[in-house]
This record gives C-alpha cells, sequence and structure tokens, in this order.
C-alpha cells in the first residue's frame, strides 16, 4: 500500500515532470492527515527530482477552535523541518457559513498565489473528499457540472493552476501512509461536528450504503463521476465551440441562429458560458428556461428580460445586453 500512495501520487506529478518553467507551488495545508501526507510526499518526491522550484506553505485559520493557537504552532514546528516557508492567515469573522467560508479560503489563496508569483496552488483533496462532494452537490440539486467539480487540475485564472494530487487515493489510504512513517497528525474535532452535512455523510450516510445496500459502493460511485467528467468534458468543449462561432466581435452580444438546432442542454450551456464570460454571474434554472424560450420562438417584436439590473434583449436570431 506504500508503493500504491508513492505510484498514485507520482502519476498524479507526471503533468509537470517535463515543464520547461521554473514552476512555483502554494500548498494549502490544515495539520490533518491528508495535510501531512501531502508534505511527506511533495518533499520526499521533489528531492529526487526537482517539480517545482519553489516550495511554500501556506495555512488559513478561521478560529473556529479553542486550540487553533495551538496548531498553529504545531504546523510551524513541523514545517521548519522541511526550510520552507510558512504563511499564515486567520480570518477575523467566525460565525461564517461553511460555502462562504469556503469562498474566503480561496479568495486568499489566489490573492496570495498572484502577489507571490505562484503558478500552482496544491490542495490535499483526496477520493474520499471527492465521494462527499458528489453526495452534498447532489442534496443541493446540482447537474452534471457540479457532479464531476474535483478534477486534478482546474484552471483558475491566466496565471493560477489548482493542482489536486490526492485526488485518486482513498482516506483509507492515506491514513495508512500516515501511521507507517509516524506522521503527527492534528485531531480536529469539528470533524465530528454532525451539525455539518458533509461530516454526516461521512460517519452516517456512506458507511449506512455501504453495510446495506453495497460494500462496493464507494468504487461504483467514482467510476460513476468518472465518466459522469468525461461526459461533461465533450458537452463543454461543443458548448464553447458553438459560442466563439455565435458571439458578437464588438458587442455584448450573440447570434442565436446556429445554436437553435443543437440539443437543449447545448444551447443552455452556450448561455451559461455567455453569462459567466461577460458578468461572472451563474444563471439561475428559471431565467435560463425564459431566456431559451423566448430564443425559440419567431417574435416580429423584440423582447427584453431584466435580471440582475441586465437588459436582456431578444431580437430575431440575436440576444444583445444593455
Amino acid at each position: 500500500m506504500h508503493t500504491f500512495v508513492h505510484q498514485k501520487f507520482l502519476k498524479a506529478l507526471k503533468y509537470y515532470e517535463n515543464s520547461n518553467k521554473t514552476l512555483s507551488i502554494l500548498i494549502a495545508i490544515s495539520g490533518g492527515q491528508d495535510s501531512l501526507c501531502l508534505i511527506q510526499l511533495l518533499e520526499t518526491s521533489n528531492v529526487v527530482k526537482q517539480y517545482f522550484k519553489n516550495i511554500e506553505y501556506i495555512y488559513i485559520d478561521h478560529q473556529w477552535r479553542f486550540d487553533s493557537k495551538e496548531q498553529i504552532k504545531h504546523l510551524i514546528n513541523y514545517i521548519n523541518t522541511t526550510k520552507h516557508k510558512i504563511s499564515i492567515y486567520q480570518i477575523k469573522y467566525k460565525n461564517m457559513s461553511e460555502s462562504i467560508s469556503r469562498r474566503i479560503r480561496y479568495q486568499i489563496l489566489i490573492r496570495h498565489a498572484r502577489i507571490h508569483r505562484q503558478q500552482i496552488i496544491c490542495t490535499g483533496h483526496n477520493k474520499t473528499d471527492h465521494l462527499e462532494t458528489f453526495f452534498v452537490n447532489l442534496i443541493r440539486g446540482t447537474g452534471l457540472e457540479g457532479l464531476s467539480s474535483l478534477p486534478l487540475i482546474r484552471k483558475l485564472n491566466k496565471q493560477t493552476y489548482l493542482f489536486r494530487p490526492l485526488i485518486e487515493i482513498h482516506r483509507a489510504d492515506i491514513l495508512w501512509f500516515c501511521r507507517k512513517w509516524n506522521l503527527p497528525i492534528w485531531s480536529d474535532k469539528t470533524n465530528f461536528n454532525y451539525k455539518n452535512y458533509r461530516n454526516r455523510i461521512r460517519h452516517e450516510m456512506l458507511p449506512y450504503l455501504k453495510q446495506y445496500f453495497s460494500p462496493q459502493i464507494e468504487k461504483h460511485i467514482s467510476d460513476f463521476l468518472d465518466l459522469s467528467s468525461l461526459e461533461n468534458e465533450y458537452i463543454k468543449q461543443n458548448a464553447i465551440k458553438l459560442y466563439l462561432i455565435s458571439r458578437d466581435k464588438d458587442y455584448i452580444g450573440m447570434n442565436y441562429k446556429c445554436i437553435k438546432v443543437q440539443h437543449i442542454a447545448l444551447q443552455k450551456r452556450v448561455l451559461q458560458i455567455f453569462f459567466y464570460y461577460h458578468f461572472n454571474k451563474s444563471l439561475n434554472k428559471k431565467i435560463g428556461y425564459n431566456i431559451l424560450k423566448n430564443l425559440n420562438r419567431n417574435h416580429k417584436s423584440k423582447i427584453v428580460i431584466i435580471w440582475h439590473n441586465l437588459y436582456i434583449n431578444i431580437y430575431k436570431n440575436w440576444i444583445y445586453i444593455q
């Protein structure tokens, strides 16, 4: 199993193996088993073959726990053994939802990476996290895009990529690896707070499904997610092609003539790309279907739909924004 974890990790690193660029990496850590496994694997692998020229660690403290200061000391002492730098941020406001906290964390990570010219942000998400995220998003009513939301590599902006090298390794294998190397895991009591959806899925829902439905439920869901990711990528690439063909070069507009003949799934994706690219807004289900309904009708007069202070004008085969 020790070799298995290393092999999976090295397979993920192959993406950067032959890079001609001098790469800098920012590694987000917490002190838990995923973080310590990631540190151990990255440090030992980078000694053998220098994948990354500069390595920096970052810890974001939400100050939710009474022992957060002791955990920071623990992390500093451990990172000092690697001879690399660690940056620590403390979030002032404690009473925030999980989704808002996650958004703030990523804003901090992206800003820090931009300031320090780091091309890669690395996190310790593993395969079990992927399964838990699948259930969280499914409960929220997500689509195909949301189900395959934890890829190995994701482009955040022109300069920065998000890298998840542990995404094909299960949490049980990571725990075994940490015990094998006697890594000093910091126990996080908030992982057992059942008010958190993810913790309830981890400790109650998944064990229940394993016990009463299928012992191989995690493997079956992983296979489903891999297939969904491939299909989602195919739809996404075709939607991008259609958007590039139909967009107006001078104005915030789009010719809908060639899109009308496509499947409604592609029509929805093209609209989502259009609004996200120009306004950084995600179309909700109601407004999306309202726009599609009007676009597929042959109106003789102009139709105007108002959404978030945007005037969406639909006339003949054109959609443009004022």
